[in-house]
């Protein structure tokens, strides 16, 4: 299967500084997005350093297959997907830690997403509200699901749009790389096919473009990735 890929991010129109940063590693088929979070400069530097400690493990698992992991394995599932849960944790511990080392960065953290295409299928890992989608046959579909105050709360109460808009605690998130020592990370297998456009993003796109207006876009596109 041919891999096609492309990356992009922007500040805004409302920050000073990027807070987003992302990593395309083409030779291990893995793409990841973290957005970061924090006072003055934190947040770039928490999500900066979330992508490259995912990366960087990835490189070298794959130079040195039996070198020693520094997280348990899950023996329940697959190598691959213990591989992508094991660097995120690993994501999280560089964050923490960093976090913990100087007064300035005390409090940062960040979300993070990736995509990786294995020899036993394609995965989605997050923790977060950074979001993965599939988009085929017209139509676009959110693969991971919203760790955010937002997202809990309408697991028990329905909300009209007017409503959601507003909600007051709408930007908390209630998981995230860097908050805490330990963290559970959201895994997902996928059955890839042909055709398939997989998109990884922070509530940047999606928080300010609806799902529809993002195929919209990806199919007005025509397949030119650094135009979509």
């Amino acid at each position: 299967m041919r891999i096609r890929y492309a990356g992009s991010t922007h500040v805004g129109m409302k920050r000073s500084h990027n807070e987003d940063n992302f990593f395309l590693l083409a030779e291990e088929n893995l793409y990841v997005v973290a957005d970061g979070m924090g006072g003055h400069s934190s947040g770039e530097i928490a999500s900066q350093i979330a992508v490259e400690a995912l990366a960087n493990f990835f490189l070298d698992t794959s130079r040195d297959p039996d070198s020693t992991w520094p997280f348990k394995e899950d023996r329940s599932t697959t190598y691959e997907q213990n591989r992508l849960v094991t660097g995120v944790k690993l994501a999280n511990r560089r964050v923490y830690e960093t976090a913990q080392s100087e007064a300035s960065l005390r409090g940062m953290g960040t979300t993070i997403v990736g995509f990786f295409v294995g020899e036993t299928g394609a995965y989605v890992v997050h923790v977060g509200d950074s979001r993965g989608y599939v988009l085929e046959n017209g139509a676009i579909e959110q693969l991971t699901e919203d760790h955010s105050l937002l997202n809990d709360y309408l697991k028990v109460h329905k909300l009209t749009p007017e409503e959601i808009e507003n909600f007051p605690h709408k930007n908390v998130i209630v998981r995230a790389l860097g908050m805490k020592e330990q963290v559970t990370v959201d895994v997902h297998r996928l059955e890839s096919k042909v055709g398939q456009t997989f998109l990884m993003c922070s509530d940047g796109l999606s928080g300010m473009v609806s799902d529809d207006e993002i195929l919209d876009l990806v199919q007005a596109a025509a397949g030119d990735l650094e135009k979509g």
